[in-house]
């Protein structure tokens, strides 16, 4: 944690080099001792120090300085750090100023010069201000900050990254907060639309960055170490997260590519309860975070975010084309990139895409949330899950459904809940045909399938969880898929008895494996897959097995 500061100003180098060398000897075990020769350059200073989230405990200033007195620069550093203790430095002939200042700029005490002794002029004075200080002091956040709107597309992404990555930060709104405009004036972007505007403990900044430099700046790896493997897994999710412990604990060098966060759709989930061998639950953030955790003590390469946009065949090689140009060599390839949320594509909905309208669980909307009515849309169980982690925040939780019940498609443990709590209500046979707002959602349009009836609620907050489309467009003319897109693999490839087309090997495809020999698929990107994490965790640890036995044959 960086120590708070001790500022002391003065214009003359020989008087700031003794006050800097005084304060130090006293203070310097616990205090950063930082000097400026003049107001401005003190004033420059302290805007740094804010966008590093650094703290100021006390300024000792000179009073007699050219360009701006040390009153004059204690009321405008009163605004960048209000509770820092001031001291003003003065000469016998100034004592009326300083007098005059207690009630301008908030002085806390002044001293004449000279101050020696210092430790009978100086010392019990300072001493006495900062036990003051350090009564009330808070140590300030030393992460990540995130300044930003609400309704800001963009700063949803931001967040939303940074929260499935795991890596924590802080939420400053400019609508609610002083400090985040203050922050916006320092780092000079062109207003409203330079935001998000991200800030590091370093004091670097970053305005409307990408997911890429983001991941760059806080040391994620987005290139691979080596230009071959034994496996390659594209998808970070439960399947692919198993398959790469499995993998390497095995002896396999693996690499993984996750083109946002690993834990899938999954590690966004607010509760999973019903995974074997946690009696009380965990959240999927918690179940991404161990198996990174495990993956990584096994020598896993993990990648994120990074995209895959092809494949190419290059016997016994498997060659994958990465976003940036870049190519990684493979024996064997795992693809297991799960599914994405579907669209409405309703009236409304891609304009407030991100600004009211969001796709799975979003939850870093959850705190913002509070007190207000909160609408989703699904009957599953991610939207079960989701109903009741919202409905902590929000006033109340309206579930829409398009089925008659709940029971179609949600686990009994989530229906038995969502009864028992009281801010969430279900409406079945029922979707919606329109989103409306202009800078922010604003009200949604329902339908009720059984009656017809439409009626207009005003809503800030929706929340889709519906349907399963597998993102494989890249995978077009190498592996087989069905009409919607879902890769298929063993058995199902078996028409007639008789093998794929193309397939050159006297042998059947393996249970996971493609038309493709050596690619392989696990989890809800495969044709028939069952849609649940511990499915998709046992088929990625499964198909290990099949990869091995290709291997050999390789």
């Amino acid at each position: 944690m960086a120590k708070p500061v001790i500022l002391t100003v003065d214009d003359d180098p020989d008087v700031l080099q003794a006050i800097a060398r005084d304060l130090r000897k006293e203070y310097g075990d616990r205090f950063r001792i930082m000097r400026a020769d003049s107001g401005a350059t003190a004033l420059d200073v302290l805007k740094q120090l804010k966008i590093r989230n650094e703290t100021v405990a006390t300024f000792v200033v000179d009073q007699r300085m050219p360009l701006m007195s040390g009153v004059e620069f204690l009321e405008q550093a009163i605004a960048l750090f209000p509770n820092s203790k001031r001291v003003l430095l003065t000469a016998y002939a100034d004592t009326d100023a300083a007098i005059r200042a207690i009630n301008h700029a908030k002085l806390d005490y002044y001293l004449l010069k000279p101050w020696n002794p210092p430790e009978e002029r100086l010392y019990p004075v300072l001493d006495d201000l900062i036990d003051d200080w350090l009564a009330d002091y808070s140590p300030p956040f030393e992460g990540i900050r995130v300044v930003g709107n609400r309704w800001s597309p963009q700063s949803h992404q931001v967040k939303d990254f940074l929260a499935r990555n795991q890596i924590p930060y802080q939420w400053m709104d400019v609508e609610l907060e002083k400090e985040a405009n203050q922050l916006l004036t320092y780092t000079k972007p062109d207003g409203v639309q330079s935001l998000p505007l991200v800030l590091f403990p370093d004091g670097s900044t970053l305005i409307q960055p990408t997911n890429l430099q983001i991941a760059e700046h806080i040391g994620l790896r987005t290139q691979a170490e080596r230009p071959f493997y034994d496996l390659a897994i594209v998808g970070g999710g439960p399947a692919g997260l198993a398959a790469a412990v499995y993998g390497a604990s095995e002896g396999l060098s693996t690499v993984m590519i996750e083109k946002e966060a690993p834990g899938g759709q999954a590690g966004s989930s607010s509760r999973i309860e019903n995974y074997l061998g946690f009696p009380i639950g965990l959240s999927g953030v918690d179940l991404a975070r161990r198996a990174v955790t495990q993956a990584k003590r096994f020598g896993v390469e993990i990648l994120t975010p990074q995209t895959v946009t092809g494949v190419r065949i290059q016997d016994p090689y498997r060659v994958i084309l990465l976003a940036d140009g870049s190519e990684i060599s493979c024996h064997a390839l795992l693809i297991a990139t799960g599914v994405s949320y579907r669209k409405l594509n309703i009236p409304g909905e891609e304009h407030l895409s991100g600004a009211g309208v969001y796709y799975g669980a979003a939850m870093t909307e959850a705190i913002a949330c509070q007190g207000e009515e909160v609408f989703i849309i699904g009957g599953a169980n991610s939207a079960g899950q989701a109903a009741i982690h919202f409905a902590k925040y929000a006033h109340s939780v309206t579930m829409l459904v398009r089925a008659d019940s709940l029971a179609k498609s949600m686990s009994q443990y989530l229906i038995d809940q969502i009864k028992a709590t009281q801010n969430i209500t279900v409406r079945t046979q029922t979707k919606v045909v329109e989103v409306k707002g202009e800078q922010n959602l604003e009200a949604v349009v329902l339908i009720n399938d059984q009656t017809g009836a439409i009626e207009t609620l005003p809503a800030k907050s929706l929340f889709i969880f519906i349907g399963a489309r597998p993102q494989t467009d890249w995978l077009d003319g190498i592996v087989e898929r069905d009409e919607n897109g879902f890769i298929i693999a063993g058995a199902d490839l078996m028409l007639d008895k008789r093998r794929p087309k193309g397939w050159a090997l006297e042998r059947d495809p393996f249970l996971l494996e493609t038309n493709v020999p050596g690619i392989f698929v696990a989890g809800d990107v495969r044709y028939g897959s069952v849609k649940r994490v511990a499915s998709g965790v046992g088929e990625g640890s499964v198909c290990v097995q099949f990869i091995h036995r290709y291997l050999a044959k390789v």
